[in-house]
């Protein structure tokens, strides 16, 4: 398969969580589409109108080999691979986007910082996972979450994270079924309980 060749100028990245689908647009144009995962109903993608704001090669663990952070409010979301490729074409993450990892790979050198990022709406999934701060995003009626989702940064230790936000360390163990607290990865995801 040969590599694609983005033009950087009129990029536009579009999650489809209906149909698991992320769709490549060049000046309007549908110029390739990759399989994805989404968040479970749960812990739905956040629907709205987003941008890539930092993009990261070989995260690890559950991030795969790519990562492409993008500024939704609320928690730690991104574009990103996975060590669980059977996972792709469901509604499985924390609100991540995954991918294959030889797609991401493929992506990720074209898709520069600032890209827009389209994630598309279904009644009933993805409007409740936002604040209503967003003004992109319909957020319904539904009960907030009872927590965040924070991705492990180097030099982090759990209770480094613990007191940035404030909540106790037994807490973060509890709400990530964590057997020890010294064993971290960069990229992992953790839920911070509110």
């Amino acid at each position: 398969m040969s590599k694609i060749n983005f033009y950087r100028a009129g990029m536009e990245l579009v999650i489809d969580p209906a149909s698991r689908q992320l769709s490549v647009y060049m000046g309007g144009q549908l110029s390739k589409a990759y399989p994805i995962a989404v968040g479970k109903p749960s812990t739905p993608t956040p629907a709205g109108n987003y941008k890539v704001i930092n993009k990261v090669i070989n995260p690890g663990g559950v991030l795969g080999s790519r990562w492409m952070g993008l500024n939704i409010p609320g928690g730690n979301y991104g574009i990103h691979g996975t060590n669980n490729p059977a996972s792709i074409g469901n509604k499985v993450s924390l609100g991540c986007i995954r991918m294959h990892n030889k797609n991401v790979e493929e992506l990720f050198p074209q898709v520069p910082v600032g890209t827009p990022v389209e994630v598309r709406s279904i009644k009933g999934y993805n409007q409740k996972s936002v604040p209503a701060s967003n003004p992109n995003v319909d957020t319904g009626t539904g009960p907030p979450l009872d927590h965040s989702v924070y991705i492990v940064q180097p030099g982090d230790t759990l209770w480094k994270i613990a007191a940035k936000f404030n909540v106790t360390l037994d807490a973060i163990i509890e709400s990530n079924n964590l057997t020890n607290p010294n064993i971290l990865q960069v990229g992992q995801q953790i839920n911070i309980p509110r």
